[in-house]
């Protein structure tokens, strides 16, 4: 690859040029006045650089991937391909710089070309993630029993052999993690967005919905470090170990709270927005019958932000089953099957960590197992995202 860095580098310059190039010589064809160009001097310009670079990073992609594909590295040939192409389209576009020139409708087609390569590579993207997982989970099925896997409630990785790797009670610590975490995120999160769209005022509004969206931002490791730290040692001693449901730091209620706190912004962020999309005529008509803000709120606000915000919590959901940080030092590596939301569970990422990491056989069913797992995940948390856009679409209400 290092034999394409420089033509590449070389072309990008050449683009950087062109456009001053192209703009100067629009203005020399137009005599110094512009009003006699088709297309502006800015936009010779910008078809000159497009025409330069573009085919030339197309080609360096197309190598690189050919040269990864085939295992062999690019040499001269490729390099002078690359710089043909940039001189070509560098020649190209400036010569075909007159007055009567539609420059803009050409860079609009560059333009639109590369927006079009950049849906297909985010495409492409997704169909090889799943495709990926697919072979490989393929190969897994072929060496372990789908019905053990699905079915059995026992999970017990061994690499010497005779593994037990029923997904059941990790699926169950995920579920569980995340129902208490959203336990906790959508009645904050709602209210939060109830108080900040209705009753708080500008000034206080443009404080607090920042301050909030700040939580989305912190690394999921410092809120993991804080669940191992803070919060599991408070619950163990002044909740679990009273009460006699444990001695143990590391819990599903611990995870579950930390992760809780973390979806509060996503929650209250989305139902923020979806809650001032409702018109405001709507809230007029409703407290000039006589109704009081509260029941504005229950009987004409909530309800036509609904599907919105059934939406949103869908999507937390979401995350949180993807989360893994919190849950490696929250809740333990356990896994197991209870009702004690003060014991020690793991979940499905936590153990596709943990199955990966280390020396391990990609040939071997106990490696293989992460494909099959992040595949299931995979599958729940697209048809959570799938459902959540269904009832988005159609139960939105349009409004003039």
């Amino acid at each position: 690859m290092q034999s394409l860095t420089t033509p590449l580098l070389f072309v990008i310059v050449l683009a950087v040029v062109g456009f001053f190039v192209a703009r100067m010589r629009a203005l020399q064809v137009a005599g110094g006045d512009i009003r006699a160009l088709v297309s502006l001097p800015r936009q010779h310009a910008l078809n000159t650089l497009l025409s330069t670079m573009v085919p030339a990073s197309a080609a360096v992609l197309v190598m690189a991937l050919y040269a990864r594909l085939t295992g062999t590295t690019p040499g001269w040939f490729f390099s002078l391909v690359v710089l043909g192409l940039g001189v070509t389209g560098f020649a190209l576009s400036l010569l075909a710089i007159k007055i009567e020139s539609r420059a803009r409708t050409f860079a609009e087609r560059w333009i639109l070309g590369l927006l079009i390569f950049s849906s297909t590579i985010a495409i492409l993207t997704t169909v090889g993630i799943v495709f990926s997982m697919l072979f490989e989970t393929f190969n897994f099925f072929g060496q372990y029993d789908w019905r053990d896997f699905f079915f059995s409630l026992t999970w017990s990785p061994n690499f010497r052999g005779n593994s037990d790797l029923g997904i059941i009670p990790l699926l169950w610590g995920t579920l569980y993690v995340s129902f208490i975490a959203l336990l906790f995120a959508v009645p904050i999160g709602l209210f939060a967005a109830i108080y900040l769209s209705e009753y708080a005022g500008r000034g206080l509004r443009s404080v607090a919905k920042p301050a909030i969206e700040i939580l989305a931002g912190i690394p999921t490791i410092v809120y993991g470090l804080f669940a191992l730290i803070t919060v599991g040692p408070l619950l163990r001693d002044y909740f679990a170990a009273p009460m006699g449901l444990g001695q143990s730091a590391s819990s599903v209620m611990t995870a579950g709270l930390v992760m809780g706190v973390m979806l509060v912004p996503f929650v209250s962020s989305l139902s923020d927005d979806i809650i001032n999309a409702v018109p405001q005529t709507m809230r007029d008509g409703s407290l000039g019958l006589g109704a009081t803000p509260s029941e504005t709120i229950r009987q004409v606000v909530l309800p036509a932000a609904l599907p919105g915000i059934v939406g949103a919590i869908l999507l937390a959901a979401s995350r949180a089953i993807g989360e893994t940080m919190i849950v490696v030092l929250g809740a333990g590596a356990a896994a197991r099957l209870s009702l004690n939301p003060f014991e020690a569970m793991t979940t499905v990422t936590v153990k596709i960590v943990s199955q990966l990491t280390g020396d391990t056989d990609f040939a071997s069913p106990e490696t293989l197992v992460a494909f099959a797992l992040g595949l299931t995940l995979f599958v729940i948390t697209l048809g959570l995202n799938v459902f959540a856009l269904f009832i988005v679409r159609k139960y939105r209400e349009q409004y003039e």
